[in-house]
């Protein structure tokens, strides 16, 4: 027993050995301000904020196991953010064990008769080991395993290895899967929903199993392997339905007519071919790829990753009777990034290294088949000593570049600002990174020269895509911290024509109207902001100012009764404050 814990003890330590540097992390201005600084609603384990984590839509995800996980970090270690970058650490590194247990299943049935029996075979344990080693030190696992927001991809994929596991457990006789087992399955797979949405393809990804390398298709027919997985099935369209309610009430995406069905296929086929190469060759790898304004057959960069899918998998569909493993893993990887990959959001996110998460598990598991095949030859002696020296060195070599890769990209997650000048470095043209950048600036040390630099790049962010809200809300910002109060309002005003329904314009330019004494311009603004973010106090304090101020000057002018009406309303708000104040 203890002799079999040893593996995917290793394989968890090594893992989390090469994420160390993700410990050092801080929390970064890409979706963590919005998740945990400026949120005070998880903050805590009481029945509010469990109330919070059971309803909130925020972003367009329902995920209130992942949301009751950040409310546990908080009560046990505040926002210190060392506590969650180490939750984070410890799934991935759990995580990669559990594939060691579900690849040396896979392994097993692929070079078996389908069946996963649990072997004492050496080799297939090295196999397997290779294979979660790879999936587990990547540098593609970076990406969420360092930004606290990536939570919900790694508690998500925990969940879904066991479904995918407990699956395994109960079809290994080869026959009719176990109730009970299946019934564990779906229990898992109910947890991994709701944990991040992207599971949601698992029901799929099992029937490819039963096809290959299970091989249940033949020996029981469609029907059976559709009876045994109706409670899977029922979880796939309950999940289905509350992440469409999630995506309507909470998620930007874009239309069909900004992005078109064609657009989004290619999207979809992009996806997979990008994940493919980022996992053989990566390269450059950076937080965000930025959505293109329009995506078009016509673009190189899209019309050659249409052409190479198509490619590989007719490449694939001709060798499948040879080597049906290498299909296999495509569809996964396919299935699994189809969904999130096609619901584009416009300005970020093509093809984001956190996709590849669950979809990279079946190009792992192929690595970890190369290696059994490899050891096979060695043991019959089909291969010379150099050789399998050459082979031997050139499998840890790979091993420490993907680990040493991984750390010195972790290094790059620590702080927002070495975050987007990595990212900038990686593509001058992205538009979201340099105003992220800026935002950054604006919000570290350095005082005024930090302030016109980042108007600099914010001004950048603005020219290479001017439809994106965000870089003007930003340089408003940036000109205000200057007291350039009048050159703030056309950017303010451009970000509110941009996100008509956000508190955060309105707030902004009322708070510049505010500074420049222009009360009955600051009132109306102030309203609508606070009707939107009514538990902002110091939103609140801002729209109770601005009323006095402007009760001042109306009954200067003889306006008394308005002046009154403004006065009172002050007094409520004011008081209303203050009852919510001594409340907490």
């Amino acid at each position: 027993m203890i002799r079999r814990a040893v593996p995917p003890l290793a394989i968890a330590l090594i893992t989390g050995f090469c994420f160390l540097p993700t410990l050092s992390g801080s929390f970064l201005n890409w979706d963590d301000n919005v998740n945990f600084l400026d949120n005070p609603a998880f903050r805590g384990l009481g029945l509010e904020q469990i109330r919070w984590t059971a309803t909130s839509v925020l972003f367009g995800h329902y995920i209130p196991l992942t949301r009751l996980s950040w409310s546990a970090n908080y009560a046990l270690g505040g926002m210190d953010p060392w506590g969650y970058h180490l939750v984070n650490l410890v799934l991935h590194a759990a995580n990669a064990a559990i594939f060691y247990f579900v690849a040396r299943r896979l392994l097993a049935a692929a070079v078996g008769d389908g069946a996963p029996h649990v072997r004492r075979d050496p080799d297939l344990a090295v196999a397997a080991g290779a294979a979660a080693l790879v999936f587990g030190i990547h540098p593609l696992r970076v990406e969420p395993v360092a930004w606290i927001t990536g939570r919900a991809d790694l508690l998500c994929a925990t969940f879904a290895l066991l479904t995918v596991w407990s699956y395994l457990r109960a079809v290994e006789d080869g026959g009719t899967a176990r109730s009970g087992g299946i019934l564990v399955a779906s229990l898992a797979f109910a947890a991994a929903l709701l944990s991040k949405g992207v599971a949601l393809p698992l029901p799929a990804a099992l029937f490819l199993l039963d096809v290959y390398p299970l091989r249940r298709l033949p020996r029981l027919g469609w029907r059976s392997l559709v009876r045994e997985k109706i409670p899977l099935l029922l979880v796939m369209v309950a999940g289905a339905a509350t992440v469409a309610y999630a995506v309507r009430h909470g998620a930007v995406l874009t239309t069909v007519s900004t992005y078109g069905p064609i657009a989004r296929i290619t999207v979809v086929m992009y996806s997979s071919v990008v994940s493919f190469v980022r996992f053989l060759w990566p390269a450059s790898l950076s937080p965000l790829y930025e959505m293109p304004a329009r995506v078009s057959l016509l673009q190189p960069r899209f019309g050659l990753a249409v052409a190479a899918a198509v490619l590989i998998t007719g490449a694939l569909v001709f060798v499948r009777r040879r080597w049906p493993a290498g299909l296999a893993a495509w569809i996964f990887s396919s299935l699994m990034l189809g969904p999130t990959s096609a619901a584009v959001r416009q300005g970020v996110d093509l093809a984001p290294d956190r996709y590849s998460y669950l979809a990279g598990l079946g190009f792992a598991t192929l690595v970890g088949g190369a290696a059994l095949g490899v050891i096979r030859l060695v043991r019959r002696g089909a291969l010379s000593r150099t050789i399998t020296a050459i082979v031997g060195v050139a499998a840890v070599v790979g091993l420490v570049g993907l680990g040493a890769a991984a750390w010195s990209f972790a290094e790059v997650w620590r702080d927002s600002e070495t975050l987007w000048r990595w990212a900038v470095e990686v593509d001058p043209e992205c538009s979201v990174c340099h105003g992220k950048l800026g935002e950054s600036a604006l919000g570290g040390p350095g005082g005024t020269a930090r302030v016109t630099e980042a108007e600099g790049m914010l001004r950048r962010a603005i020219e290479l895509r001017p439809d994106l809200p965000d870089a003007y809300y930003n340089l408003g910002t940036a000109l205000v911290l200057q007291g350039r109060y009048a050159e703030a309002e056309s950017p303010l005003r451009s970000y509110m024509e941009r996100v008509p329904r956000a508190a955060a314009g309105p707030e902004r330019l009322g708070l510049v109207y505010l500074l420049e004494r222009r009360y009955e311009a600051a009132v109306p603004l102030l309203r609508i902001a606070h009707r939107q973010r009514p538990d902002a106090p110091a939103l609140r304090g801002y729209l109770v100012e601005a009323l006095r101020e402007y009760a001042l000057e109306l009954r200067a002018q003889g306006r008394g009764a308005e002046a009154d009406a403004l006065g009172a309303e002050a007094r409520a708000l004011g008081d209303g404050g203050s009852a919510t104040r001594s409340s907490r």
